[in-house]
């Protein structure tokens, strides 16, 4: 029996971007869920700028690498602009979100993985 038949959920160990479909979140924002197991989850997503991400929280624990562009980061109610080549954390229910300054992308990792993504 594969490592995938064991488990209760998809994981893929070898990710090509190109052939999963966008979801659109909201306007000038989309996301594709890269690969989870229920430890871990990586996600991308691409904003057009002006696009936000709104404020909110959740138990899962959040790490976000800014791949492409420059994003204004709330956590919490401070507020930093980071670009590309940061890095942000957010601890278990921290209020945090973002607006995109200049077009862009981010790398969000979680832990757990979020199941209300799937």
């Amino acid at each position: 029996m594969s490592t995938s038949e064991t488990l209760d959920y998809p994981i893929n160990q070898f990710v090509e971007s190109d052939l999963i479909e966008w979801q659109i979140m909201a306007p000038g924002v989309k996301r594709k869920i890269l690969s989870y197991d229920k430890n871990l989850m990586m996600v991308r997503v691409e904003f057009d700028k002006g696009g936000i991400g709104s404020l909110h929280q959740h138990y899962h624990i959040q790490m976000t690498n800014i791949e492409k562009g420059v994003f204004e980061v709330e956590i919490s109610g401070v507020k930093k602009v980071l670009k590309a080549g940061d890095v942000f954390y957010v601890p278990s229910n921290l209020i945090h979100g973002v607006v995109c300054l200049e077009e862009g992308v981010l790398i969000d990792v979680f832990n757990p993985m979020r199941e209300d993504f799937i």
